[in-house]
């Protein structure tokens, strides 16, 4: 019961942010408030191990580098899209150190986006039931790219689903924060130089 009691508070917790906030330092700060250092007192509060969550190496890396080429060539077929060019990058980057500085402070919304989705949300409900764990995280991981390029949105939901049976199969939130992260970065740079 408890498993469901976390994954209930966290699915409407995981709004907060994106209602909120829209300046990136912001939005990271609470992201690391409400996706992160919540969760965890959460968990605490319900006696529900860390150690659960995903929050380790994964068993191999053979899936993460599946998922990196396949993001890849995503990244390649995102292009053709005129609303997903003019979309991203989000943030206006003046020069490589910029590139680099906001490709970093995604990486943090990246990890806390997987570390409450794909861990703190599926790893403890899964002990229950992996489907219901998988649909539970996915519902609002997709709902929370509503607003985005509408092609997003069906790509969250497959994604959502890919990430958590990667993750739940390795143990461990890294292969898709790992992909999520690189992807993403990777889908900026080419929206920049093209």
């Amino acid at each position: 019961m408890r498993e469901v009691i976390v994954t209930i508070i966290l699915a409407f917790l995981s709004f907060t942010p994106a209602l909120v906030s829209h300046d990136l330092k912001e939005w990271v700060f609470l992201l690391l408030v409400f996706y992160v250092l919540t969760p965890i007192l959460i968990l605490k509060a319900l006696k529900i191990p860390l150690q659960s969550v995903g929050i380790r190496k994964p068993k191999s890396f053979k899936s993460t580098l599946i998922l990196l080429g396949a993001a890849v060539v995503l990244s390649f077929i995102g292009l053709l899209s005129p609303e997903m060019k003019s979309y991203y990058p989000r943030y206006p980057y003046h020069g490589p150190l910029d590139f680099i500085l906001y490709e970093a402070l995604f990486g943090i919304v990246m990890l806390s986006h997987e570390l409450m989705f794909r861990g703190f949300m599926l790893f403890p409900l899964a002990k229950r039931s992996n489907i219901i764990a998988i649909v539970a995280q996915d519902i609002p991981y997709t709902i929370l790219h509503v607003g985005k390029p509408f092609v997003e949105i069906p790509y969250a939901f497959i994604a959502g689903i890919v990430f958590a049976i990667i993750d739940l199969k390795e143990e461990s939130v890294i292969p898709s924060f790992l992909v999520h992260w690189i992807g993403s970065a990777f889908f900026d740079f080419l929206c920049i130089i093209t």
